[in-house]
């Protein structure tokens, strides 16, 4: 549930970080609507810029999005040696798209986004992560990501989940069976990387996705980056692997500066990758030293 009162745009009533409430100045509501699948409201505030809300929640700000979008990208293309077919399962924002398209060995790329209007809306009111719709490597797909990956016969080296909270429309892109369908969607030592929510609000949730995804992939990890519009200013993704010699911390591909530039990549590099595997010791220990470690 959200509120705006005063000028002000709160999430607030939420099951998924009960008992706090992250607030953003509202300088002008430039649409509402309900389409099919959820609510969508796209705001400009005074400090974030413009901001994509669906069911309540924020999904993205464009002060601090590329934090996300270019660590769910790079994580994993930079682990595989040549991740030449991609699929992004979400990113109705077009920001992943963005970013995919972007590494040098990327040659094809496709999307499968649920909301047809997450897609019209961002084309319209947030242009500068829309742009990833427009790139000659990428296939948009409107439709359900889960059947998709049912009934299509593709097989991807990188397949990455831009899913919203495990509510609502991506509430079955959570479950166990989707890694397997994942699993059976990916060519030899391909990896995911989704969404995997923050540690600092339900740390047994993200486990339990690591242990799901634990049964259809040998290696599994989690890594995080700092998103200051999203809830406690932290958020990480699960990462799995096929070949489970994949060292995640040490990218296979390195960026030099120059070519980090030229990418025009903002927060993500050869450095920053290596760091987002790097828990706080109270994690660590939850996480991989127990009795069933991932």
């Amino acid at each position: 549930m959200d509120a705006i009162h005063s000028g002000w745009f709160s999430e607030i009533q939420n099951d998924l970080w009960p008992g706090q409430s992250f607030s953003l100045k509202v300088k002008k509501i430039l649409h509402e609507e309900k389409s099919k699948f959820q609510k969508i409201k796209i705001l400009d505030t005074e400090s974030y810029g413009r901001c994509l809300i669906l069911d309540g929640i924020i999904q993205c700000t464009t002060r601090d999005e590329f934090a996300y979008q270019e660590m769910i990208a790079f994580l994993p293309l930079c682990c595989h040696p040549n991740p030449k077919k991609v699929l992004i399962v979400g990113g109705g924002d077009g920001g992943v798209s963005r970013e995919v398209v972007k590494h040098p060995l990327v040659e094809e790329v496709y999307q499968v986004e649920i909301d047809d209007r997450v897609i019209e809306l961002s084309k319209k009111y947030l242009p500068t992560m829309a742009c990833g719709f427009n790139d000659k490597k990428l296939n948009l797909v409107v439709g359900d990501g889960f059947e998709y990956m049912r009934t299509n016969q593709r097989k991807f080296d990188v397949i990455i989940t831009d899913s919203s909270d495990p509510i609502g429309p991506a509430i079955s892109l959570f479950q166990e069976d989707y890694y397997k369908l994942m699993k059976n969607s990916l060519r030899e030592g391909g990896i995911i990387c989704s969404q995997g929510g923050s540690f600092w609000l339900d740390y047994t949730y993200i486990k339990k996705q690591m242990l799901n995804c634990s049964i259809h992939f040998p290696r599994v990890s989690y890594a995080v980056t700092s998103v200051p519009s999203y809830p406690c200013g932290q958020i990480g993704f699960v990462i799995g692997c096929l070949d489970k010699s994949s060292d995640f911390k040490d990218p296979v591909t390195k960026f030099s500066s120059s070519e980090i530039d030229a990418m025009n990549l903002k927060y993500y590099s050869s450095k920053i990758h290596s760091s987002a595997f790097t828990l706080p010791r109270w994690i660590e220990k939850n996480f991989y030293e127990n009795e069933n470690p991932i």
